[in-house]
């Protein structure tokens, strides 16, 4: 079978798998999981084979004309280089996680057809993102992917949460989408086509007259998919959906498509340092913001979350020096490492038997009741914080070592200023991420809330999956010298310098929490005593400090977080505000405006319509009244007419003789 062939088929399996599960789901139950698990995993095979056969050489492409369209010609194309194959291997890994897991996860949830079908779906669009070779093409994947994580993410749409979650993230997507569109078919009036390669062969040649509009149009679409600032609010609040769609989201899909899209047509930014500049800008706030807000969050899955718009900044801190080698690096492998820390925290929140126990603060004694995801979720932990030898550290240190080479002059593609930027921004970052990752599993695995019952071991499904992600995640990075060819030569591995920086910084964040963490342990232990030796004849724990009015670690726990951001605690636990600012600017005066015309339309529109309504209803009941039945009535009337006519013809002809 040829390599095309095999293309073909593995964004068609799991499409596949989504029609025969959404038809077969309620009429034969028992093929359901089969139809999740087997058609993903068969796309992961494929895909394995495919990057195989690429090897990291010439792209393979294919294409045939959908339709004459009689102006710019639309083609479904193939067009897989080393990226391409290598971010497909990693969706269908992923996404054959999510199902195997998913499969434990939500045995007993009744939805569960639906939802697997919808996974299957989104990941068959991801992977018609990655190997189209026609921008029009790789938008039907864009936008099936936007509709496939409103249904996901409303899964529980039972609660309000989910259900304004989900309207969230589909509405913020769209707003980017709309001038994403509008640069594609710019692009497409400038290049003369919507094939990938005839693009690029334009832009070789000079052949673009609009770059720097082009590329902020897309840039605007990339900022919503990919949960970039001032797009990203929609990512945290999507965590109202089932974990392993969380996992799925953050780790292969949705979010890596606006990264995956710049990577490929990278050349295109290029062409404007303005773009590089804003892309650079917008990158540096959202690592840092993002992982402020993360040091205050206490729900596990919203610190993961802006975790994981951080991550994305580091990309496009990458893409914005001019280095999609690095991007695409870090995004395989932010993709194992986040998966993992997802779907460790699903099994953390599966301990306690309900999906919307994940506040950290409530958390105690998993440690020896869920072993596996403690031990995983550990691992993911280090490579999140890029400590070596973890995957994390080799893929963020090849994001802050072409920073460096841009800021000081190495690298022709962008603007130094653009290195500076993106360097500060991704060291600050590397402490920042450290300690809210070190916050976490003390909260988590150490904390000293209310312990949840015991709901029993979990599932086998659950716990494999957490260990063979936690593979790529320990040693992934190892591989950085082995797949230049795949990254177009370029070599990823670290330097001294950022190294040293980088770890240095991520060592003394991850300190500093600690320490202040233990400060704050010690400190409350010490009225404990107190309190124990003030009423030495009452109960331990709750009552001792109920005695003295004193704070009690089950009502109060320590949170390092709040004790290092002080006064900053609370606008980055809400996102600083981000949401206020758009409800007062946007959303009010669109609610305002609607407000009037529903006023307009009530009021003035429609009382010229009841006006005209009620005027020929009265002059139905006034010929209505007429119509007595009575000869006698009509002789009467007839005559009275007569007469007036008669009276009106002498006056007439009085006034012409005149």
């Amino acid at each position: 079978m040829t390599t095309t062939t095999l293309a073909v088929l593995v964004p068609l399996l799991p499409f596949l798998g989504a029609v025969a599960g959404l038809f077969l789901g309620r009429a034969a139950p028992g093929f359901v999981r089969p139809l999740a698990v087997l058609p993903t995993l068969a796309a992961a095979v494929l895909a394995v084979v495919v990057a195989s056969r690429q090897g990291g050489g010439k792209a393979i492409d294919a294409a045939t004309q959908l339709t004459p369209t009689g102006s710019v010609p639309i083609d479904l194309a193939l067009h897989i280089d080393g990226f391409a194959a290598l971010v497909a291997v990693l969706v269908g890994t992923v996404a054959t996680c999510v199902q195997v897991y998913s499969t434990g996860y939500l045995r007993h949830d009744p939805r569960y057809p639906s939802y697997a079908a919808l996974v299957s779906l989104f990941t068959s669009a991801m992977l018609l993102v990655v190997y189209s070779g026609d921008l029009m093409v790789l938008l039907v994947g864009w936008e099936i992917m936007g509709i496939c994580s409103y249904f996901l993410v409303g899964h529980y749409w039972e609660t309000p949460e989910a259900r304004s979650a989900s309207l969230k993230a589909f509405l913020v997507t769209k707003l980017g989408d709309v001038p994403f569109l509008f640069g594609l078919f710019a692009l497409a009036a400038d290049a003369g086509t919507f094939r990938i390669t005839g693009v690029l062969g334009a832009v070789a040649s000079g052949g673009l007259d609009h770059p720097t509009l082009i590329a902020l149009l897309l840039l605007a679409g990339v900022a919503g998919k990919s949960a970039q600032f001032p797009l990203h609010t929609w990512l945290p609040d999507a965590m109202a959906g089932p974990t392993p769609v969380s996992a799925l989201i953050h780790a292969a899909t949705m979010v890596a498509a606006g990264i995956y899209f710049v990577a490929r047509l990278l050349p295109v930014f290029a062409e404007s340092a303005a773009a590089l500049v804003v892309l650079a800008v917008m990158a540096a706030v959202t690592m840092v913001g993002s992982a402020l807000a993360a040091l205050a969050q206490d729900d596990i899955k919203r610190v993961l979350a802006y975790s994981t718009i951080g991550q994305l900044g580091y990309m496009s801190g990458a893409l914005a020096v001019g280095d999609r080698g690095a991007a695409v690096f870090h995004l395989l492998s932010h993709g194992a490492f986040k998966a993992l820390l997802f779907l460790a925290a699903g099994a953390v929140i599966h301990a306690a038997g309900t999906n919307s126990l994940s506040a950290m603060s409530r958390m105690s004694g998993l440690t020896k009741r869920i072993p596996d995801a403690y031990w995983t979720m550990t691992i993911g932990l280090l490579a999140l914080a890029a400590i070596p030898p973890f995957a994390g550290f080799f893929s963020k240190e090849a994001v802050l070592v072409a920073a460096e080479h841009t800021a000081t002059g190495e690298s022709p593609i962008a603007p130094a200023g653009a290195g500076w930027i993106v360097l500060v921004a991704g060291l600050l970052t590397a402490l920042l991420t450290a300690a809210y990752a070190m916050r976490l599993w003390l909260l988590a695995f150490r904390g000293r809330g209310t312990e949840a019952p015991d709901h029993g071991r979990q599932p086998i499904a659950m716990s494999t999956v957490l260990w063979v992600l936690a593979v790529p995640s320990l040693g992934f990075g190892l591989t950085a010298g082995y797949l230049d060819d795949w990254f177009d030569g370029h070599p990823l591995t670290p330097t001294v310098t950022t190294a040293v920086l980088g770890t240095g910084l991520a060592v003394v964040g991850a300190a500093v929490m600690y320490a202040v963490w233990w400060a704050l342990a010690v400190k409350r232990a010490v009225p404990a005593t107190q309190a124990h030796v003030a009423h030495p004849d009452a109960e331990a724990g709750l009552v001792e400090a109920e005695a003295l009015d004193l704070p009690h670690p089950a009502r109060d726990p320590a949170d390092p977080g709040r004790a290092l951001l002080g006064p900053l605690h609370g606008p980055a636990a809400d996102g600083f505000h981000l949401d206020a600012v758009y409800r007062t600017v946007f959303v009010r005066p669109v609610l305002a405006a609607a407000s009037l015309v529903r006023f307009l339309d009530r009021e003035v529109v429609d009382t010229y319509v009841r006006g005209a309504a009620d005027s020929a209803k009265g002059l139905g009941w006034l010929a209505r009244r007429a119509q007595t039945g009575n000869v006698q009535t009509y002789l009467s009337a007839l005559l009275a007419g007569s007469v007036v006519l008669a009276i009106v013809a002498v006056v007439l002809a009085n006034v012409a003789g005149a």
